[in-house]
């Protein structure tokens, strides 16, 4: 379980990327990410990012290309944002629950059309 000082850490590095994906990146590849979810280590060096996009699987892979190509500046930025002693290092991770839920959400909705079927 992670202590108080991760979670903020956390929410202060995701509102942080979030709003540098926004405003100051200008990457074309970049401009349909959100940022889901950070995970900070224990002694606060490596964050684990989770971001979602739209697209396909080549949409994917340009934009963790980008993402990689635009770490150094996201933990510049970082840097000059928040008070904290060591920038942690950056590693982003896809983040596909939204594609999962909206699997199991029309996989319901199949198996509902299904039941309706039967009961007539």
């Amino acid at each position: 379980m992670p202590s108080r000082r991760q979670k903020r850490v956390s929410d202060l590095i995701q509102k942080e990327i979030g709003e540098l994906l926004q405003k100051k990146v200008s990457d074309p590849r970049l401009s349909f990410v959100t940022v889901t979810a950070v995970e900070v280590s224990a002694d606060l060096r490596q964050a684990h990012i989770y971001v979602s996009t739209v697209g396909d699987q080549e949409a994917r892979r340009k934009m963790f290309a980008a993402l990689k190509h635009a770490t150094g500046f996201l933990r510049h930025e970082l840097g000059a944002r928040l008070a904290l002693r060591y920038v942690p290092g950056l590693t982003f991770h896809l983040d596909d629950s939204l594609e999962r839920s909206q699997r199991i959400m029309q996989l319901l909705d199949k198996l509902e059309g299904n039941n309706r079927g039967q009961s007539l």
